[in-house]
């Protein structure tokens, strides 16, 4: 395979399976005999995972899925990479497709989707309050103008963070707008979910996460300060998709820009929380 046939995909998709054993192993079977690599994870709530291979391979891939039922609108991100970012092919079956610890249904519970283009005004409002869902090392490099940073280490943090907002909201008689976001739009249509089930109504989410808002708002216009961590070979992203400046630690393998103090915490070099 040559480095201008490689394409990486991204992608998620919240949806029903009724069985996620058998699903697994039909994608595990025809990954394998379709040389692609990276993994992909199956659950009851769907599927989520990041796979790269020829490009006739890959879409076929996103074909077989998009025939199951609830996968016919699955929308994948993709890049080209100079070379193969994973040496394995992996279909696992899990409880989550992202792990929040807290089963909601993300699948049609979710909160509103928000376009790219009409983001800006939704969290310009006063009466929106703006969420980052994503980790604290994420937010480190760059988030909205405005944002709430949770300061969680792991997704599976964000329900209890967001539980004590919403007994203060509540003891002070608010019951606010909300706009969450992240990277790809997974962890955020998981908790506007979450924020739905703890009864709040006004609930919304950036489609197709940061990444989407990169692509298609020019930098002249845009609320977002910094760049966008990636849990790939890139590590970050600024506007129009630029490759960003940051860099992962060496020693705790966290990302950092250069013109940032990096407080190390000592985890083990690429480990990530």
């Amino acid at each position: 395979m040559t480095a201008a046939l490689i394409r990486v995909a991204a992608f998620y998709r919240f949806a029903a399976v009724p069985d996620r054993q058998a699903l697994a192993a039909h994608l595990r079977a025809f990954g394998a005999a379709n040389g692609l690599r990276g993994s992909i994870i199956v659950a009851e709530e769907g599927a989520n995972g990041t796979i790269v291979g020829a490009p006739e391979a890959v879409d076929a891939l996103f074909a077989l899925l998009r025939a199951e039922p609830g996968f016919e609108g699955l929308a994948p991100r993709f890049h080209d990479a100079p070379e193969l970012p994973f040496a394995r092919w992996k279909v696992k079956v899990k409880r989550e497709i992202v792990t929040m610890g807290v089963p909601v249904d993300a699948a049609g519970n979710a909160g509103v989707h928000v376009a790219p283009a009409a983001w800006n005004a939704l969290i310009a409002d006063p009466g929106t309050i703006l969420i980052d869902t994503r980790n604290d090392y994420e937010v480190a490099i760059g988030t909205f103008d405005g944002a709430i940073d949770p300061r969680t280490a792991s997704f599976g943090d964000f329900p209890a963070w967001f539980d004590a907002q919403a007994a203060q909201w509540r003891a002070e008689g608010r019951e606010p707008r909300i706009a969450m976001f992240c990277t790809g739009g997974i962890r955020c249509e998981k908790s506007t979910a979450y924020a739905r089930a703890q009864g709040f109504d006004q609930v919304y989410h950036l489609e197709g996460g940061i990444l989407a808002y990169l692509a298609e708002i020019e930098a002249a216009d845009s609320k977002w300060r910094g760049e966008c961590f990636l849990f790939d070979e890139r590590v970050s992203l600024t506007h129009g998709e630029e490759i960003g400046d940051a860099r992962l630690c060496a020693t705790c393998g966290q990302p950092v820009l250069p013109s940032a103090d990096h407080d190390c915490a000592g985890l083990a070099a690429g480990e990530l929380p």
